[in-house]
């Protein structure tokens, strides 16, 4: 399927060398403004020809807004078309003897052929990377909304590349969530700091630069490498997400394992986790105006500060946050955070032994096309992305779509009392 979501439902469409990527977004409340120049922020750090350290493939990645707005830029309610279109496409790069009769060792040519009879012979179809331009578009439509009905805030960063790892665990910290550092950088870090550190995308002087080095390697050699994206969600409200299957990690881990070359799913302390013991590993929870935590600016302007913080706020937090923001599967109003690792990418420039597509003999695959060393660092986004699209989805089926325009108008009553009347002057 090429859906997903029950309350905010976004299906894409496209495939890397064919004409343009389109995303359908359903759910989405009423009275958001919206434009693009919304979604265009997103798309851009996701775009190709970033750095020397992604593909070349020149794509310019502008999204147009196809319906379900009004002329001011204020959404109806009813269902969003978006649309970036190809235009450095080259498909002939794909059309050379080897790559016609034998498929790509653990890219999805084969698995693709066997199912449906057919495969996209030029970049993989729907298998490739740029299928994630209709995510990314309807990610940060929902993300806008989340900001500004509850403050949201989502940033994901480089956290490993290879065996280059930001927080490596160690005896004193068997994971990142014990380590002090990684407590403060999941409270401050921002995507501005976050893309200082480009073309890595690890907020780190020195670990970006071993990681560059590293992917500059890789690049040489014609191989490729992979790593992992941590991601956290701040201001998140409280109940979102249900008992046994639909838990909120559940939907999450779901969501992130689509994105292409995903090979695991981490929340809250992860694996390292597991080795602590349970005396250290709970999360005691104490009162919030015991623990003297301010509510964060971005939250007392959110609407739903403003017409009622319970939703929000709770009574409640933690002395620690090993559990990720979630418990039973269901948000506590802590940082929600988790790591996504990515495999290193399926196509590369060396020469690999392999088999022609009916197994009638052995050969050589000598691989074409213009791909990244290392998807990590444009992942980042693409993380961001559903991250916003799970939480959304997960609002729209607990708040409602009505409360949520509810408190977008309240958001936009209190920002708009803040300008000056027509004739006064601002000061």
């Amino acid at each position: 399927m090429s859906t997903i979501g029950a309350g905010y439902r976004v299906s894409t469409a496209g495939e890397s060398h064919g004409k343009a990527i389109t995303c359908l977004v359903q759910g989405l409340p009423s009275c958001l403004r919206l434009t693009e120049d919304d979604i265009q922020p997103q798309l851009t750090r996701r775009r190709p020809g970033q750095s020397n350290i992604t593909t070349p493939r020149n794509e310019k990645d502008k999204v147009q807004i196809l319906n379900g707005i009004n002329e001011y830029g204020v959404t109806y309610g009813s269902p969003i078309s978006m649309i970036v279109h190809n235009e450095d496409q080259r498909p002939k790069d794909y059309g050379n003897k080897t790559m016609d009769q034998f498929p790509r060792p653990s890219h999805a040519d084969y698995t693709y052929q066997q199912k449906y009879g057919i495969r996209a012979t030029s970049g993989g179809g729907r298998s490739s990377a740029r299928e994630t331009i209709g995510r990314v578009c309807a990610g940060a439509a929902a993300e806008k909304c989340l900001k500004e009905c509850y403050g949201v805030e989502i940033v994901a960063f480089t956290s490993a590349i290879g065996h280059v790892k930001l927080f490596p665990d160690t005896k004193e910290y068997p994971c990142a969530a014990a380590n002090p550092a990684f407590n403060t950088l999941i409270d401050n870090i921002d995507r501005k700091t976050v893309d200082e550190f480009v073309p890595t995308r690890c907020p780190d002087t020195a670990a970006a630069k071993e990681m560059e080095d590293l992917i500059l390697q890789c690049k040489e050699e014609n191989d490729s490498i992979g790593g992992q994206v941590t991601c956290v969600i701040r201001n998140v409200p409280t109940s979102l997400g249900e008992p046994c299957f639909d838990k909120l990690e559940a939907a999450l881990a779901q969501a992130m394992l689509s994105i292409p070359a995903t090979k695991s799913f981490e929340i809250g302390s992860g694996i390292g986790g597991t080795t602590m013991r349970g005396s250290k590993h709970n999360d005691p929870f104490v009162s919030k105006t015991e623990a003297k935590k301010p509510v964060p600016k971005v939250v007392q302007e959110s609407g739903a500060y403003l017409t009622g913080a319970a939703e929000v706020n709770g009574p409640l937090t933690t002395t620690t946050n090993y559990s990720g923001g979630i418990q039973g599967g269901i948000s506590n109003g802590n940082h929600i955070y988790f790591t996504v690792g990515f495999k290193a990418a399926a196509t590369i420039g060396q020469d690999q032994f392999t088999a022609t597509y009916d197994g009638s003999s052995q050969g050589v695959l000598a691989a074409k096309g213009r791909h990244d060393p290392s998807v990590v660092p444009r992942a980042v986004p693409v993380v961001e992305a559903m991250a916003a699209i799970v939480i959304m989805d997960m609002a729209c089926r607990w708040i409602g779509p009505s409360r949520l325009r509810d408190l977008l108008i309240a958001h936009y009553e209190a920002e708009d009392a803040k300008r000056p009347a027509d004739g006064d002057v601002a000061v």
